[in-house]
């Protein structure tokens, strides 16, 4: 890919065709999950910052069960197209609705653990499966 961001190229109708049959599935889908969080209004995962109040959106790649200080924990990891983070809930074995492929919303603090961006018991909204 070329070190000019898509935004920044001209957004002609020949080019826009072209990119798209450059690019591979994993660039389109990181593209449609940037501009789904423009469209709802979200901050971008890659522009949180520790410590400050967040409302996110994206893919839920992967969700598992890891205990946290001998606490059950469901862990998944939200991707948005820039980034992932983290969202943990804390005491919960499973949740419905929460499984890899599913979209929501989610908000809360962001705390940095290890390196990584995480949300703990975050409010959060289920995306409608229509729309996926």
């Amino acid at each position: 890919m070329s070190a000019v961001p898509r935004s920044e190229k001209p957004a002609g109708r020949f080019r826009r065709m072209l990119d798209r049959l450059s690019s591979s599935q994993e660039d389109l889908e990181s593209e449609e999950l940037r501009e789904d969080a423009a469209t709802a209004g979200c901050t971008r995962i890659g522009d949180c910052q520790d410590r400050e109040i967040v409302t996110v959106t994206g893919t839920l790649r992967t969700v598992t069960l890891r205990p946290r200080a001998g606490v059950p924990a469901l862990e998944a990891e939200l991707f948005d197209g820039t980034a992932a983070l983290d969202v943990v809930w804390l005491g919960r074995r499973s949740i419905v609705g929460i499984e890899p492929g599913r979209k929501l919303i989610a908000s809360g603090r962001i705390a940095m653990s290890r390196g990584r961006r995480v949300l703990f018991n975050p409010k959060y909204e289920l995306r409608p499966l229509g729309r996926e």
